[in-house]
């Protein structure tokens, strides 16, 4: 974070602070009436003080003396009038990084847990906890991946799927699965995901991918496999995603199945270009798409979660300055920034567990998937950054593409929209206000879980459930809490009813299309999952 912000941000909050003298009084009066009141042991602020090993003594009173801290802490920095909004929020996230810091769950002499293991296994646990906590520090410090990575190797344990790289550039390598039904949709559906991590989200293990999903539904997809870049692409902006990604896949698609439409797939920030796109195409008339479905992928930035917090004009000239000596910013860099909005479940609960309690969860797919992070090009990051987060000029009706400014309201596809609802990085109320930019056929899901876990939401997978909302075409808005007014939730994972949008909007079934179009130069380069999501 920019120093310059945060100096701004506690200056601010210091002089409007010290013009109320009459606050702190007030905050006391308010501290002994909720110290007062009875309240259910088993519950805290941190979730994880909260149970039953924490309710005897000692540990129940460094719990309150810990909560009664942060309780007042929060409340002399919050809400401080004349306080400018943003420099509040930045503020209210220092204090809580400390409180998370000093929790009582962080430090083995206050956890109960921690304590009865060391005092079982004669604290073999902290023994064990310190060489793997070592360990960790030596494979970061040397940029090795977390231990464990290596039993989900792409094209071996994950990205399984059966396909054929079809064409390659110097972004991005396209990929058209195999089909496995004698018969598909006529329409194909294209897929694209966010290049902030590799594509194969969508294709972990063969129990849950939803590219996989799709093709045993007689779709045919292609997917688009990014180039993690290095120092020698710091120039590429986000027309070249739009020109190398986007535009260069739906030229290839076209050569391959000539004369039909496209369905388009977009996950986070491949769904922000995707809408970008679609809205550069209706300006151009240019029809070549039948329908875009966007998952948890933001177009208006107004409210864009606590990743707003390093967004604003400090920071964003720190981290163009870091960027400009790197060319990009580091997969770590962007893995600090995202650990930092959930430190206690990203940070310190890892930390006990592997230090403390000497224990190391078993890695699963997807957690191996968020290990294998990828770079982000100078230019293409700070003008993201810029343009979307800062302005908001999409959402605003001044984003330019090709030199000239789009509108999502010329969009006029049949859209589906997927919000997931405890998501922290793009929060599905943000998600939900395309709604507003945007007139045309809506169906609105919002599904349980969070960005990642969300999404990868397998049919059978536990806990699931779904919202879904249809809007007709010009049809009247419907406020979020409407939404869940209005809508009902179904159990189980939202994959069907996206399947079933989707094959009533595809055609009907045909024999398989070639696998490229070798005629046509576009043979075949190599198998799935392709060389670029083996770059590091």
């Amino acid at each position: 974070m920019s120093p310059a912000a945060l100096m701004l941000a506690w200056s601010d909050w210091a002089v409007h602070f010290a013009t109320q003298p009459g606050r702190g009084a007030s905050l006391a009066l308010h501290q002994a009436l909720h110290q007062a009141l009875p309240r259910d042991e088993t519950q805290a602020h941190d979730p994880r003080l909260a149970g039953q090993d924490w309710a005897p003594w000692p540990f129940c009173a460094y719990r309150e003396a810990f909560e009664a801290l942060g309780r007042r802490l929060l409340e002399l920095v919050g809400d401080v009038p004349g306080v400018d909004r943003h420099h509040g929020q930045l503020v209210v996230f220092t204090v809580r990084q400390w409180l998370e810091m000093v929790s009582p769950a962080n430090f083995p002499a206050t956890h109960p847990q921690v304590l009865m293991k060391t005092a079982a296994t004669a604290g073999m646990n902290l023994s064990t906890g310190a060489l793997q906590g070592t360990q960790d520090l030596l494979r970061a410090a040397l940029g090795m991946p977390p231990d464990g990575s290596e039993r989900f190797r792409p094209g071996h344990e994950v990205a399984l799927t059966p396909g054929k790289v079809i064409m390659r550039n110097e972004l991005v390598e396209l990929i058209q699965y195999a089909p496995s039904t004698p018969t598909v949709h006529a329409e194909p559906v294209l897929v694209v995901s966010a290049w902030i991590m590799k594509y194969y989200v969508l294709d972990l293990s063969p129990r849950n991918s939803l590219i996989r999903y799709l093709v045993g539904q007689g779709h045919t997809v292609f997917a688009i496999s990014w180039k993690n870049p290095d120092a020698s692409d710091a120039g590429l902006g986000m027309d070249d995603y739009l020109r190398l990604g986007m535009r260069a896949s739906l030229d290839a698609i076209e050569t391959v199945m000539p004369g039909h439409r496209v369905h388009a797939l977009g996950y986070c920030l491949g769904g922000t270009l995707m809408a970008i796109a679609a809205a550069a195409m209706a300006r151009d008339r240019d029809d070549r798409l039948a329908s875009l479905a966007l998952l948890a992928a933001q177009t208006d930035f107004t409210e864009p979660g606590e990743i707003g917090l390093f967004i604003d004009e400090s920071q964003l000239a720190f981290l163009e300055d870091v960027m400009a000596n790197q060319g990009f910013l580091s997969a770590t860099q962007m893995a600090a920034a995202f650990q930092s909005l959930r430190p206690g479940d990203l940070i310190w609960a890892p930390w006990v567990r592997t230090w403390l309690l000497g224990e190391r969860p078993a890695l699963n797919d997807l957690m191996a998937w968020n290990a294998d992070g990828t770079r982000m090009p100078y230019r293409m990051h700070a003008d993201y950054l810029r343009s979307l987060f800062l302005d908001n000029a999409l959402a605003e009706g001044h984003y330019l593409v090709d030199g000239r400014p789009v509108s999502l309201g010329d969009i006029d596809l049949p859209v589906f929209l997927l919000g997931t609802r405890t998501d922290h990085v793009a929060p599905w109320r943000s998600v939900y206000k395309f709604s507003l930019l945007c007139d045309a056929e809506l169906s609105f899901v919002l599904t349980e879980g969070g960005h990642n876990a969300g999404i990868v939401s397998e049919p059978g997978h536990a806990h699931r459930s779904f919202r879904m909302l249809h809007r007709p075409r010009h049809g009247p808005y419907v406020a979020p809490d409407e939404f869940l007014d209005r809508s009902r939730e179904v159990e189980g994972s939202w994959w069907p009813a996206f399947q079933q949008w989707l094959a009533a909007r595809s055609g009907p079934r045909r024999r398989p299309p070639a696998m490229g179009a070798p005629r046509r130069g576009l043979a075949a380069l190599c198998d799935a999952p392709g060389t670029y999501v083996l770059m590091h």
